[in-house]
């Protein structure tokens, strides 16, 4: 048996915490039988190869009855990177526990699963689920809502050094006055209600205009600047891909080649990929 889970970039700009989208980049689990311990084979530095790791952790916690098994893991996912690679994590846990414990979860109780242990739904929900989803925590549970999908091409900059979640979430400010907030709901709102109706000059100019966390976070990213500027030549729309560091940017298909050269051009010669929108989220094959 094999799962495949994409991975998500989240946030959009400024539906910080609330919109997610699964883009093609893939943690893929193989359950390759019974064994005598929790085997974990990898070659993920140094996640840890045995009931340690969060694949299998997450498995437990929804079914501690689950008999030893021996997997093999493989990922194109960067690690704390901002797509979702720890989400990705959880979704294929989760997952694990459904296939060999027969539970049977549907799509949405899976969700709930996976956001009551993430936290949050952005990243989980879209992995899920696959495409464009808006959800957030309401009164103990967890809502996701799927979007229309942009028919874009998606240029992930993924630079060399890492960013810690933790560490990003630690510049941002601990409250926002009233009219800023207000500001920041209502931009957030209007984006949403873009991209359902697929408005896509409207979600461009406010998927920018961000007050939540990309001003914060720009000073550990200081490559979101310089490639939303070169963005901008080419009519692409640029935001930090989840609390980064990659720098993902919304494009025309027709220009992307011309986009990723000129950013070579400008002196940014770290990973780029081009992703496209994840329609599937998990799935599994019985093989």
């Amino acid at each position: 048996m094999k799962i495949k889970v994409p991975a998500s970039s989240a946030n959009l700009g400024p539906g910080f915490d609330s919109i997610g989208l699964a883009v093609s980049l893939y943690l893929t689990v193989t359950v390759k039988g019974a064994a005598k311990e929790w085997q974990i084979d990898h070659q993920l530095g140094d996640l840890p190869h045995d009931k340690h790791n969060m694949i299998v952790q997450t498995a437990l916690q929804v079914a501690p009855q689950l008999s030893h098994q021996h997997l093999e893991v493989s990922s194109d996912i960067p690690v704390t990177h901002g797509l979702g690679s720890s989400s990705s994590a959880i979704v294929a846990g989760i997952e694990l526990a459904n296939q060999l414990a027969n539970l049977k979860l549907t799509k949405a109780a899976m969700v709930e699963i996976a956001s009551q242990i993430e936290g949050h739904s952005d990243n989980v929900a879209p992995a899920i689920l696959g495409g464009l989803v808006v959800g957030t925590n309401i009164d103990q549970h967890f809502d996701a809502v799927e979007a229309p999908l942009p028919p874009y091409d998606f240029v992930a900059y993924i630079p060399a050094y890492s960013l810690a979640t933790k560490k990003a979430r630690a510049v941002l400010p601990r409250q926002l006055d009233y009219h800023s907030a207000i500001h920041a709901s209502a931009v957030a709102n209007t984006l949403v209600a873009a991209l359902f109706k697929q408005d896509y000059s409207l979600v461009s100019e406010l998927m920018e205009a961000d007050n939540f966390h990309e001003q914060y976070r720009a000073q550990l990213v200081p490559e979101l600047m310089p490639i939303r500027q070169v963005g901008h030549v080419y009519g692409a729309t640029t935001y930090l891909s989840g609390a980064g560091p990659t720098v993902m940017t919304m494009i025309t298909p027709d220009k992307t080649v011309a986009f990723i050269e000129a950013l070579r051009k400008k002196g940014l010669s770290d990973r780029i990929e081009v992703l496209h929108p994840d329609r599937n989220g998990v799935v599994v094959d019985d093989q």
